[in-house]
């Protein structure tokens, strides 16, 4: 079994490895998946990705964890968690996000994670306070910060996807 930093009921959440390249390439290139992101991952960006998880890992403690199954070890995305500092009215921060392919969606597995990470930042790291961001017609990732009593702080167009209209303005969330 791996290292996971964090274990739920169904859910194993642990640093990034190389491995983890293949299956999430596969996962950012599913365009339902991608639906509220600019563009799909290329491979480099996919690698480039995963470093900044270690990076963050090594220096904090935390990242946007790669998520298995339990019960099979079966890579699914990440949950997580991950300090923010683009320019906004919000960062810096640390931000909670997930990103999990398509075949898992809908089973509950976000909101465990994600309410594991949660309390994770507060018990071990000592962050009381996390946001999270999602465009605001990303209404399955605005389902899971609400289930996990996370409230509506405001909206914002996010900087790094100004370009892309369509996707741009952003929820912010926050426990509070």
């Amino acid at each position: 079994m791996p290292d996971y930093d964090i274990i739920t009921p169904r859910l194993g959440l642990r640093n990034w490895t190389k491995n983890d390249a293949v299956a999430y390439h596969v996962l950012c290139n599913d365009s339902e998946v991608m639906r509220y992101f600019p563009f799909l991952l290329s491979m480099n960006q996919v690698n480039d990705f995963i470093v900044r998880m270690q990076r963050g890992y090594s220096k904090n403690g935390y990242c946007y964890f790669a998520a298995d199954l339990i019960e099979t070890g079966q890579f699914i995305g990440f949950i997580g968690i991950s300090y923010q500092d683009f320019e906004s009215d919000y960062t810096p921060n640390v931000d909670i996000g997930w990103r999990l392919s398509r075949e898992h969606w809908n089973k509950g597995l976000a909101t465990e994670g994600a309410q594991a990470c949660l309390d994770a930042a507060k018990d071990n790291w000592n962050i009381d306070t996390v946001y999270s961001f999602a465009s605001l017609a990303n209404e399955g990732s605005i389902r899971v910060m609400q289930k996990i009593g996370m409230k509506q702080v405001g909206t914002f167009v996010h900087p790094k996807i100004i370009d892309y209209p369509a996707i741009s303005e952003c929820v912010v969330y926050k426990n509070i």
